[in-house]
């Protein structure tokens, strides 16, 4: 991970007024160095990326700081989204907090439900620029609480999308828009290719499913199934629906290996494989990341939305990386962190699109003739845009990630272990159903 400040240039320019903090009270904590009028307002901003992102970060904090004198950023840089969030929680304990940061949505609404984040209600509603309506509002779904009040913001949006050899569709002569039509099509599609080139490479697999829930949640999900009930108090991932979507991908990979997955290893090891896989002739496809993009060639690789199950249409989860306030900086650092966090909102989430191949969360980008030029010579990164207009939002857990653990463990005893898929859901149903009991429990 390539760790880099931000150089500071003080100018003498008059210091940026607060505004109200929206939904919950002001916070501050005073901090030495933006007490006086003398100079630009000086902030941190935590973030934990590296590679193509964390250098398109850099550059966002740069064109920020060069774009305006008034109030100057300085880039922290962690690890990971997870380090950030350990640190956060390390600094609001101490009472030496940074301005904002950059996070997963999970963790901006835990700290949100723990009230450490500023609500951003009132500097929204006293910027006649903002426009929050252009904001896609499965992205803007995510960072309101349940009565509506934003806590956060999103900067890009990210969904798992379709990627295949588009040389051995043409060659066995396979639509994509057919296959890619349901999932049961690209079984078939993956039986022909199989068999198509397995002479070639005796290892081959028509498709591979990302392992890991995601992609079979996905699966699930696209045949009408739901995580738990819409009143969120009974596990319903074990219902027919789910059962019916999960044992037919345990088949396809374990019975008839038409689909093959990686697993396991160091980090992302898994995923690369995958990637790896597919880009040197070893699968048809591969279900993977809309920042992926950055890593595939598209002279061979095209990019489609993700299929359906039976007659369903597909609901493919679609969520947003976000960045938040925290309350307990100084009143004057919270304002210029909206103003910066607005500027990542607005312009950062073209930048992060065109760089990584991510979603921009604003519809207006769409417009930009920039942004235009760019999709003129990259089709596949309309795919991902297209998608996150029918794509669902993930479920929070409610229950702080007992649902989700028992859920990922049974899919992981389905793709991996051969277990099928009732048994394996049954099971992780009675562990999850008594999480959610315990938790209404401790609401009354």
């Amino acid at each position: 991970m390539k760790k880099r400040t931000i150089a500071l240039t003080l100018a003498m320019l008059t210091m940026v007024s607060a505004v109200g903090c929206g939904k919950s009270e002001s916070g501050n904590t005073a901090k030495g160095g933006n007490e006086s009028a003398s100079g630009p307002v000086e902030i941190e901003f935590w973030y934990g990326l590296g590679g193509t992102l964390g250098e398109t970060m850099e550059e966002m904090i740069v064109a920020f700081n060069e774009s305006q004198d008034e109030i100057v950023v300085k880039g922290v840089v962690q690890s990971s989204y997870e380090e950030t969030s350990k640190m956060l929680q390390a600094a609001i304990a101490s009472g030496e907090v940074p301005a904002c940061y950059l996070g997963s949505h999970i963790d901006s609404t835990t700290f949100a439900e723990k009230g450490v984040l500023e609500y951003m209600d009132d500097y929204i509603a006293a910027d006649p620029e903002f426009d929050k309506d252009d904001i896609i509002e499965a992205f803007m779904d995510y960072c309101r609480d349940s009565e509506g009040y934003v806590y956060s913001l999103p900067v890009w949006g990210t969904t798992q999308v379709v990627y295949y050899r588009k040389d051995m569709f043409e060659e066995v002569g396979l639509d994509p828009d057919e296959v890619f039509a349901t999932w049961q099509n690209v079984a078939d599609a993956a039986r022909t290719l199989q068999e198509h080139y397995k002479t070639e490479e005796p290892n081959f697999f028509g498709f591979e499913p990302m392992s890991g829930p995601d992609c079979l949640v996905d699966i699930a999900c696209s045949n009408a199934g739901t995580i738990v009930s819409e009143d969120e108090k009974t596990v319903t991932f074990n219902s027919d629906a789910f059962v019916e979507a999960m044992e037919s991908a345990r088949k396809w990979i374990n019975e008839e290996k038409i689909m093959g997955i990686h697993f396991g290893g160091d980090g992302w090891e898994y995923w690369y494989k995958t990637i790896d896989d597919v880009m040197q002739g070893r699968a048809g496809g591969y279900i993977g990341s809309s920042g992926d993009q950055g890593d595939l060639d598209f002279d061979i690789i095209a990019a489609h939305v993700q299929p359906g199950f039976n007659d369903n249409p597909p609901k493919p989860y679609v969520d947003p990386i976000t960045a938040a306030i925290v309350k307990k900086a100084p009143d004057v650092e919270k304002q210029a962190a909206f103003k910066f966090l607005t500027y990542l909102n607005k312009v950062g989430t073209k930048n992060f699109s065109m760089s990584a191949g991510y979603v921009p969360v604003r519809s207006s980008v769409k417009e930009d003739e920039e942004y235009k030029a760019y999709l003129e010579k990259n089709p596949q990164a309309l795919v991902p845009i297209e998608q996150a207009e029918l794509g669902r939002r993930k479920w929070h857990d409610i229950t702080g990630g007992d649902v989700m653990t028992a859920l990922s463990d049974a899919c992981d005893l389905i793709e991996i272990e051969n277990v099928p898929a009732k048994e394996a859901l049954d099971d992780a149903a009675v562990i999850a159903q008594q999480a959610l009991d315990e938790y209404w429990a401790n609401q009354e």
